[in-house]
């Protein structure tokens, strides 16, 4: 803990001003160093009370009793700093006052958050009791007597994980060199922060650290590996005047691949790749990047679909080489990465990093900031949410240690340790889930770059000669580093061994608990020295005040203990340094020591045993598996000082016991390089269930369809109205046609096929029965793909128009009627555009109502409907049955099936939704608009229904993944599959038939479905039209608390505009005009 000395001297003043405090005294304190003890020599007045400023109130009492053991100091003493330099008596003895109630405050609110948090605790322990209940009953019906037995031994805490986890592993293939024959296209994602390969700037902010070097040194170790042919890692594009041009560079490269040079294109290697999204001459910092992270998905997308076009041609036999596994790094890029992941129908894996709850739960226990006042500052409940949804979606997760499985990762709805097993104990054994699925966390430790780390070559020796470092009397018998000079200038006898400990001058690092250990402890004194690498600092004054009190406490700590000529702390070093000072610390025989209060990894402790140091390390974190897999130290409580310096003697004093941690670390280091790591990696992911789209194999590039599409194009020019001159408005016709350069010909082609067009009955057009005879009668002339693959631009009408009764309304037809009015007034832009119409509606009621305002199904070229679980193509062969009536993309029905069970899901939420009472009179299954993929409940009551957030914590919990939503004015309650959406329909349109989102135009409303957030940003372009939308379902999406809206859709952005005056033709195509304009300027 920081600086308590100055506890003492806040007593006595107390003390002294009792009189003029109106308060009795007790004894001044002496000691008081450990926060978690009360001050001795504290002796309360008897009677006294903390209730208010009394004839009673003893200020000492207070202080020592409520307060030194719990409250965070570095407030305080920032205000102790103020009262020690106030000369007057009386304001001295008011802002001591003023004070002792702060910090009653403080304590009171402290206790009351403590409180609130054991209730969180207990009803989270309550609700997870009750899903195992219901899972063992659940997933226990279709289990013999013998296997119903092993569930619930398995849902029992006895079970040991690490036997589990190493006999799952013991039955995957370890990646080889056998594996170099592939090709892998790996994406890594990791969106925040300065990022490049060389000269990186760590420490620069907080968003520019360890995940910088982590990331950059994993794509490199990643693209050597045998089978990788390439590894993209994307990050955000930064072209600001107050950051480094590099970082505006659009790609960098790494490394060029593999080391055996084999079959190498020139695509292969690692390499970075910088995507716009967000404003594009401001460095933003991560909280603020909430916002602009679809279209960080869009612009990766596009990306990533030209990169597997190029390898396919490269070395895929001409088709695509989708990715392999798309991998996101923290919160933000998990976001990304679920997105991506679903578009592509590709395998995603998740890093957490650090993670929020947990850092929502330290923030509370501080009791400085309310909830509100946190998610304010960190956007902690977007960060939460980012996070749940990677769980959904993740088939990896990847820790550095067992602890963050169980103390983080197991905050989370979406994992829960025991379900976990159990689901996986049945996937083994070969038994349904029924739509279940807990994410696999896999404890992969970072790997280390050993390239700069001079292995010793006497492994089993006793380490370096300290003769060859500098004369006793000074003399240098060769160069040495000069960091090496900067700190034995501190040291009366630098022969000693050496305990170093690197870390920032952080109170949680625990530097001072060290410092005390070593002063208090002669023998250790006298056998080593102590260095102290934290940080660096010009002035202390200029440091944060936490920093500046742990550091102003090891000065004074040095001076209490007469430490001089003992202990070095160095004011400067570079990252270059730092391998020097390890190598210093070992050939001075020394031991490094991470006494941190808790800590995450610590990857400090690798690089030690890099360098052939013995460890020291805290119980609590990561260290217990470092410890474990190197046996090359000790393990202490830090909070006990006198266990840290026994263990430190221990190390020091017997050599044999130092030479053996030495040699071990050195042995087993290799676990922790940067091949394992990928090794290890590699082999996880190949054990997952690898889906690539069926449509990449059963899609034929015949030779016939050339002049199809030619001809598809051609006549969707005009909307089957030929408009040309003997001038020749060639612009409408397509004179690329291989087949013929004759304008006559191509003419005589397309009035052809208007006039076998015309011989259709309007019911083909809407699916009607007679679809499939008339397509015979007329020689086929439907079309074999949709138009969308010729289309440059695509009008999407999403507008969310809906009566009390949840049927669509007139004006939904207006919308549409003057939009296509809009966009066909403009002879250009018709003849390069499509239509789409994005709808909660099932099929059948989106016909209805295309016939009620005599519209034809073929006037689009998608139909989204039923909230995005189904897409239809009016027009095109595939999507005739065979009674002749529409059929949803069979493609797409697959590429949503993953983790869906529809009778699991129908079932759990009906449970879910059932009212307190017992009386199921809150909603009704609506069969009329449910499908395979989609089961709505007609909402009988609002009042009793649960809200989204409400929903998906309870079906996570559960172990159900799935899209949840309520539309259609907030009668309808609809789930769909997890990669299903109106706004991922879109990206499945751009990955199937390559109409680039950043050619869609979204229409929609002011309000609309509790979907709509999701459809508002992205790389699109959105027309918002007013007054068309009294209301939708947005009441019903978040719960109190929960993420705000600003995080989801940017305040502002370029991509957007909306209508200003009635619904008109004209006032459409100004809002188009006005958004295409504006963001090509982009």
């Amino acid at each position: 803990m920081a600086g308590n000395e100055w506890i003492n001297g806040y007593l006595e003043a107390i003390l002294d001003s009792r009189t003029s405090a109106g308060g009795g005294g007790g004894g001044g304190g002496g000691g008081g160093g450990d926060p978690r003890s009360p001050v001795a020599g504290a002796s309360p007045t008897k009677g006294a009370s903390p209730r208010g400023p009394h004839m009673n109130f003893n200020p000492s009492h207070y202080f020592v009793e409520e307060v030194v053991k719990g409250v965070d100091e570095s407030d305080l003493h920032r205000t102790w700093i103020k009262v020690v330099a106030t000369r007057n008596a009386r304001e001295r003895s008011t802002r001591l006052e003023n004070m002792c109630w702060r910090i009653w405050h403080l304590a009171r609110k402290k206790k009351q958050l403590e409180l609130e948090g054991i209730q969180r605790i207990s009803a989270r322990r309550k609700e997870q009791e009750q899903v195992r209940r219901e899972a063992t009953e659940d997933l226990a019906e279709d289990l013999s007597e013998g296997e119903k037995g092993d569930t619930l031994g398995e849902l029992a805490p006895v079970e040991t994980a690490k036997k589990k986890f190493q006999r799952n592993f013991s039955d995957l293939t370890v990646w080889s060199d056998d594996n170099k024959e592939k090709k892998l296209y790996i994406v890594l994602i990791s969106v925040h922060g300065l990022v490049r390969g060389e000269n990186m700037e760590l420490g620069r902010d907080s968003d520019t650290g360890g995940q910088v070097k982590y990331v950059v040194e994993l794509a490199r170790a990643m693209s050597m590996m045998p089978g990788v042919y390439r590894v993209d890692l994307f990050t955000r594009q930064v072209s600001s005047p107050d950051v480094d041009w590099s970082y505006g560079e659009p790609t960098e490269m790494l490394c060029s691949g593999s080391n055996d040079g084999e079959g190498m294109g020139e695509s292969a290697g690692a390499y970075i790749v910088r995507i716009p999204c967000g404003p594009r001459d401001k460095y933003l910092k991560k909280e603020a990047l909430w916002p602009y992270l679809q279209e960080f998905v869009d612009g990766a997308l596009a990306h990533i679909l030209n990169m597997s076009k190029a390898l396919g041609e490269q070395v895929g036999n001409g088709r695509p080489v989708l990715p392999y596994v798309i991998h996101g790094h923290y919160a933000d890029a998990g976001d990304v990465a679920v997105l991506l992941s679903g578009a592509l129908n590709v395998p995603m894996v998740l890093t957490g990093h650090s993670l929020g709850r947990n850092k929502l739960e330290q923030l509370l226990k501080q009791g400085r900031m309310s909830k509100e006042e946190i998610d304010s500052t960190y956007k902690i409940m977007r960060r939460i949410e980012g996070e749940e949804l990677a769980l959904d979606a993740s088939e990896l997760v990847i820790t550095s240690t067992r602890q963050e499985i169980d103390e983080q990762w197991g905050l989370y709805d979406g994992f829960d340790v025991k379900l976990e097993k159990v689901l996986r104990a049945r996937a083994r054994r070969g038994v349904s889930c029924h739509g279940r699925f807990m994410p696999r966390m896999v404890v992969i430790p970072p790997g280390m770059d050993f390239s700069n780390v001079v292995v010793p070559e006497d492994i089993d020796g006793d380490g370096d000669n300290k003769d060859d470092i500098i004369g006793l009397e000074g003399a240098s018998p060769k160069s040495m580093p000069p960091i090496w000079a900067e700190v034995m200038r501190f040291l009366t006898n630098p022969h000693k061994p050496m305990i170093l400990a690197l870390s920032r001058p952080d109170p949680k690092k625990n530097i001072t608990t060290l410092v005390k250990a070593f002063g208090e402890c002669r023998p250790l004194r006298e056998l080593a020295n102590l260095t102290l690498i934290m940080g660096n600092r010009d002035d202390i004054d200029d440091m944060s005040a936490g920093n500046a009190s742990v550091l102003t406490t090891v000065l004074k700590l040095i001076d209490k203990y007469d430490l001089y000529g003992s202990v070095a702390f160095p004011k400067h070093h570079n990252q270059a340094d730092v391998p020097e000072i390890y190598r210093l610390a070992a050939k001075m025989k020394g031991v490094f020591i991470n006494p941190a209060l808790v800590e995450p990894f610590g990857l400090t402790l690798i690089e030690a045993a890099a360098h052939g140091l013995p460890i020291v390390a805290t119980k609590n974190g990561g260290p217990v598996d470092i410890t474990t897999a190197l046996n090359n130290g000790l393990l202490v409580d830090p909070h006990d000082q006198n266990a840290i310096a026994d263990a430190l003697l221990k190390l020091v004093a017997d050599k044999n016991l130092w030479q053996e941690c030495r040699r071990n670390g050195l042995r087993n280091i290799h676990l922790y390089s940067w091949p394992e790591h990928c090794r290890t990696y590699l082999t996880r992911v190949a054990g997952c269930r690898l889906r690539n789209p069926r449509w990449l194999k059963d899609t034929p590039a015949d030779a016939g369809a050339d002049e199809e599409e030619f001809l598809e194009d051609s006549m969707d020019a005009q909307d089957l109205s030929l408009r040309l001159s003997i001038d020749g408005e060639k612009s409408s016709l397509n004179t690329n046609d291989p087949l013929s350069s004759d304008p006559q010909d191509q003419v005589q082609k397309i009035m052809n096929k208007i006039k076998q067009s015309s011989a259709l009955p309007p019911s083909m057009s809407s699916g009607g029965d007679g679809a499939k005879n008339a397509a015979e009668a007329t020689g086929g002339t439907m079309n074999k793909y949709p138009l969308l693959r010729r289309r440059r631009r695509l009008f999407v009408i999403a507008v969310d128009c809906y009566q009390d009764d949840g049927r669509a309304s007139k004006k939904m037809l207006q919308v549409i009627q003057e939009v296509f009015r809009a966009v066909r007034s403009d002879s250009q832009m018709s003849k390069i555009s499509g239509f789409a119409l994005s709808t909660a509606m099932p099929l059948s009621e989106t016909l209805q109502l295309l016939q009620l305002g005599k519209i034809q199904a073929t006037d689009f070229d998608a139909l989204i409907c039923s909230s995005g679980s189904e897409v239809y193509y009016p027009g095109t062969v595939n999507c005739i049955d065979a009674e002749g009536k529409l059929r949803p993309d069979q493609d797409y029905l697959m590429h949503i099936s993953h983790r869906w069970s529809h009778d699991g899901a129908r079932q759990t939420i009906a449970k879910l939704m059932a009212s307190q009472d017992g009386s199921d009179d809150a909603v009704e299954l609506d069969v009329a608009s449910s499908n395979a993929h989609c089961f709505a409940f007609l909402i009988k009551d609002p009042k009793k229904v649960k809200t989204v957030d409400e929903m998906r914590e309870r079906l996570r919990m559960r172990g159900l993944r799935c899209h949840i939503m309520y539309c259609r004015n907030a009668t309808r309650l609809q789930v769909v599959p997890l990669l299903a959406s109106r706004s991922q329909a879109l990206r499945y349109l751009f990955v199937r038939w390559g109409l680039s989102v950043g050619n869609m135009y979204l229409i929609i409303g002011e309000h609309g479905d509790t979907d709509l957030e999701e459809m508002l940003s992205g790389l699109h372009k959105t027309l918002i039209v007013r007054g068309v939308t009294e209301k939708g379902s947005e009441a019903l999406l978040r719960s109190p608390g929960s993420y705000k809206r600003d995080d989801v859709v940017p305040s502002e952005t370029p991509l957007a505009a909306y209508t200003t005056g009635e619904l008109k033709t004209d006032e459409i195509m100004r809002a188009l005009k006005q958004v295409s304009k504006i963001s090509s300027g982009m």
